[in-house]
């Protein structure tokens, strides 16, 4: 690889352990960066929603990095430590006038998505999940007075994306164009929204490249109009297909053990479950014990992303022995 060192990150979320599926993409976004000359890699824990917020799991997520071998600089990011940065990205838009108050609920978009009025792209675009139809974009002073007492609630803060196309580029899929829709920036509760608070973490932390599930791919476009109207650097993006369990679903917990924890009680090493999730990589004979920084050691960096799996990992955990 050549041009300015990358820094790459992984960021979970403290909801649960890391399954197969989290550490295998924890191992490609420290492999990449890795790979790299002066390469850096950073660790984020996403801690926003306080619904999720698990400190404890946390610190297992953190611990379960440090035993499969994937190091990081410095210290270990909290999301949840940056609200003022967030809440700042959200005052610059809205001094744009690139915000709206929205009082709709679940429900009532997925009806109105549902309906034939709703957004319809017919040019190849494709529309993130859960795209907002606009009901509240166009309300007068009197419509979102009479929202907020017929609701009883407060707005959540709506970006004003007027439906652009955007069009990114993922270093394994190629190029990748999405309708922007009105997404949220700070939820009804007050807490800075997911797409909005990702974007200007990466950024503060000079994250160049961000790795992390195909099922993220349709958000991208939203983040890269983010970043753009923020006056932020757009990182690279390789989207890893995930992992799934012999039903095709994503793996889980209900498909048995597939935590690096539950793993280890059954006897594996965590140098074993390093070598299967480098071997369903292509990057490590199947079966036999390997470290990350053993498999970085072979790794040709400049065939790496051409050679990874372009199609889903199917894991059965009974069959791990």
């Amino acid at each position: 690889m050549s041009g300015p060192p990358t820094t790459g990150r992984f960021a979970p979320t403290p909801s649960g352990d890391l399954h197969l599926g989290n550490l295998r993409t924890a191992l490609v976004a420290w492999l990449s960066a890795r790979a790299n000359p002066g390469g850096r890699f950073v660790v984020r824990v996403e801690d926003l929603d306080p619904a999720t917020r698990q400190p404890d799991v946390a610190r297992r997520q953190l611990d379960d990095l440090e035993r499969l071998g994937l190091d990081w600089d410095g210290e270990p990011q909290w999301q949840s430590d940056r609200l003022d940065a967030h809440n700042a990205a959200i005052e610059q838009l809205t001094d744009q006038d690139r915000t709206y108050p929205c009082w709709c609920s679940r429900a009532e978009i997925r009806a109105a998505t549902l309906a034939p009025h709703g957004l319809q792209p017919s040019d190849g675009a494709t529309l993130p999940d859960g795209a907002y139809p606009g009901i509240c974009a166009d309300l007068d002073t009197v419509g979102r007075a009479r929202r907020a007492e017929r609701t009883g609630r407060p707005p959540a803060l709506r970006l004003r994306a007027d439906a652009v196309r955007v069009t990114v580029t993922d270093d394994a899929a190629g190029e990748f164009t999405g309708i922007v829709d009105d997404l949220v920036l700070r939820r009804a509760d007050g807490v800075p929204a997911y797409n909005l608070a990702v974007v200007v973490d990466d950024a503060a932390a000079g994250v160049t490249e961000v790795v992390r599930g195909a099922d993220l791919l349709s958000s991208t476009p939203r983040q890269a109009h983010l970043a753009d109207l923020l006056g932020l650097a757009r990182p690279s993006w390789l989207h890893v297909p995930l992992v799934v369990g012999p039903d095709g679903t994503r793996l889980a917990k209900r498909h048995g053990a597939v935590t690096l924890a539950e793993l280890v009680d059954a006897g594996w090493t965590p140098d074993r479950v390093c070598g299967l999730l480098a071997s369903s990589l292509g990057l490590a004979a199947t079966g036999g014990p390997v470290r990350p920084a053993t498999v970085l050691e072979h790794l040709n960096a400049d065939t790496f992303v051409a050679s990874l799996p372009t199609t889903e990992w199917v894991v059965d955990p009974a069959a791990l022995d």
